[in-house]
């Protein structure tokens, strides 16, 4: 980025001081850089791949480089609330494409490389993996911009480069099942309970073709089946042979999860929703 300047000359005589008019120019930055996310979405827990690449335009090398990067970093009541986690022992440092011992690294917040260089006319590249945590924003228009800012004595000014991903909009689900009695006779009757849950921002609807699906050792017979406590008919919801039991594609829906952020932390709490089936049967 270039830095502009501005210069007014005066001029004094006889107690009169007149000025004249500003000038302005630029001095040119011979280093860019730039900032990538190998995924442009993230859930909670996942890991993003980041790459600053560094090119430079100038006739000598551009050494001892600092690159400060904030990961995330966003105000709340208590200071600043860090959606991203460094991966110890993630980075990766490349000169010209050939990979380098790694970089001197402070995890942070933030998180600091120092002692980079890239050679003049050349390129240079920093390769790290962040993980998400619990302050990374999980709603639907949840975003993390990650900036990382480079200072040292080859550039004329701090040279910045961000990057912004945003939350997935998709369910997020998991199964529980629970069996009722745990110690049952010959011919005695028997619940399994399937409790479906939906941590993710999006509800899970008859599109997304939800199904369960369990093969029941030993056999069941005269099926009850109920979801959310309405029943289910064989055939319309669910299918059962040979003990093999499934849903229809579609029949479990699941809504989207609530989220609730501390605003002095900024920590995020994430309540599922849930989708409870049961199936009754003989042994």
């Amino acid at each position: 980025m270039a830095t502009t300047f501005y210069n007014t000359a005066a001029l004094s005589y006889n107690g009169v001081t007149t000025r004249s008019n500003t000038v302005s120019g630029e001095i040119a930055e011979t280093l860019t850089v730039t900032k990538t996310a190998l995924t442009d979405v993230y859930t909670a827990g996942s890991e993003v791949t980041f790459v600053l690449n560094f090119v430079n335009a100038g006739t000598a090398a551009a050494g001892d480089l600092t690159v400060t990067d904030d990961l995330g970093a966003y105000a709340v009541e208590s200071g600043l609330a860090t959606p991203l986690t460094y991966v110890d022992g993630s980075a990766r440092y490349f000169v010209g494409g050939v990979p380098q011992a790694a970089p001197a690294v402070t995890a942070g917040p933030p998180l600091v490389f120092t002692g980079i260089s890239v050679p003049a006319g050349g390129n240079a590249a920093i390769v790290y993996t962040a993980a998400v945590n619990e302050f990374a924003p999980p709603g639907e228009d949840g975003s993390i911009t990650n900036a990382a800012t480079v200072t040292g004595d080859a550039v004329a000014a701090p040279v910045t480069a961000s990057e912004t991903i945003s939350a997935a909009n998709e369910p997020l689900l998991t199964v529980t099942k629970a069996v009722n009695p745990a110690n049952v006779a010959p011919n005695g009757e028997l619940t399994y309970t399937f409790t479906v849950a939906n941590s993710g921002n999006t509800a899970a609807d008859a599109t997304d073709n939800v199904t369960l699906s369990d093969v029941f050792t030993p056999q069941l017979s005269g099926l009850a089946v109920e979801l959310d406590g309405s029943p289910l008919s064989v055939g319309s919801g669910y299918t059962y042979a040979g003990g093999s039991f499934q849903t229809v594609p579609g029949v479990i829906t699941v809504p989207a999860g609530s989220f609730e952020q501390d605003p002095a932390t900024g920590a995020w709490t994430t309540t599922p929703s849930t989708a409870v089936l049961t199936v009754t049967g003989t042994v």
